[in-house]
């Protein structure tokens, strides 16, 4: 998705987010405190577009992971999210795996959470112009390659080799999913006359479900 870049809010926060966990690392509780106020609203809307209803609970398993190995980290603030949305895929991951059921329909989303830069493109354009629900549920429909790509790029604000790092995929792959997520996004909010099998080749599936 080379036209599109990372929230603007996002990028604002990355020198003090690795600030924070710096001193978060030699011991400073509150500034844990602020890593993780920076860094949850993200970490949530993208846990809702994988375990809906869940997000809440395995976002608490996720931070009591990320507390426990803090240490370990190494990187800046960008990689911090990046390292943060890696153990919340893995716990999600294993919560719908003990689960064996499909994600259960997200809530809304803080407006925050989607709060794009101005328009880059014609597909970051689309996703601006409407509502989080909406938002949410358009992306929920994609494949799901596609769809992690957006929520990781648009939701947490990833760039493209973050992203690919997250998923275990080449960066190459991951530009592809998510240029053509957006792509059938702007196609059906352009009012195109798109229905849901211009959403994908073989019908609407949820972020549960294989591809």
């Amino acid at each position: 998705m080379g036209q599109g870049g990372e929230p603007r809010r996002v990028q604002a926060y990355d020198g003090e987010l690795g600030a924070a966990v710096a001193r978060a690392q030699d011991g400073d509780e509150a500034a844990f405190a602020a890593a993780y106020r920076m860094v949850q609203p993200g970490l949530l809307g993208y846990l809702r577009g994988l375990v809906g209803d869940d997000a809440e609970d395995v976002a608490s398993d996720a931070w009591l992971e990320i507390a426990r190995d803090l240490g370990r980290f190494k990187g800046d603030g960008a990689g911090f999210r990046g390292w943060t949305a890696t153990i919340a895929r893995h716990r999600a991951l294993d919560h719908l795996r003990r689960q064996r059921v499909r994600p259960r329909s997200a809530g809304v989303l803080e407006q925050d959470v989607l709060d794009l830069p101005g328009p880059h493109s014609t597909h970051d354009q689309a996703l601006e112009s409407i509502s989080t629900r909406r938002a949410l549920e358009l992306v929920r429909a994609l494949p799901r390659d596609q769809a992690e790509a957006v929520l990781l790029r648009v939701v947490v604000g990833l760039d493209g080799p973050s992203v690919a790092r997250v998923l275990g995929k080449r960066p190459g792959a991951v530009r592809t999913a998510a240029y053509r997520g957006l792509k059938r996004l702007a196609r059906q909010l352009g009012g195109s006359g798109a229905t849901d099998e211009g959403v994908t080749d073989d019908g609407p599936r949820t972020l549960g479900e294989s591809t």
